[in-house]
């Protein structure tokens, strides 16, 4: 799995924000361990702090984001969106039915 980490708009040497976002993306793999590629990117807005996770997983792209005041909370709350997401698709691959259906015989079609 390759993840990527980018800061826009403000100054990157924030190594406590890409080791949070680090740990976030190695803890995805616990609820999909077929993801490829992480990305997240942190945006610093006048107003408030952004972050956004794209993770390709599947076959399937899940984008999460979330703005406050605070990186950490943003990262925290974008976090818990995306792993509900990978709950989902994970739900939603293991309870596809691939029963083979088997034709009806000596039946006639009117």
């Amino acid at each position: 799995m390759t993840t990527e980490v980018t800061f826009r708009h403000f100054n990157a040497k924030h190594p406590t924000l890409h080791n949070m976002a680090l740990e976030s993306a190695d803890r995805f793999t616990q609820f999909n361990n077929s993801i490829l590629s992480t990305h997240i990117e942190f945006t610093n807005e006048p107003e408030e702090k952004k972050v956004e996770f794209r993770v390709n997983a599947n076959g399937n792209v899940l984008v999460s984001s979330d703005s406050t005041d605070d990186f950490k909370k943003s990262l925290a709350n974008a976090e818990e969106k995306l792993i509900r997401q990978l709950r989902k698709l994970k739900t939603k691959i293991n309870s596809h039915d691939h029963k083979r259906i088997e034709p009806e015989i000596g039946r006639a079609h009117v």
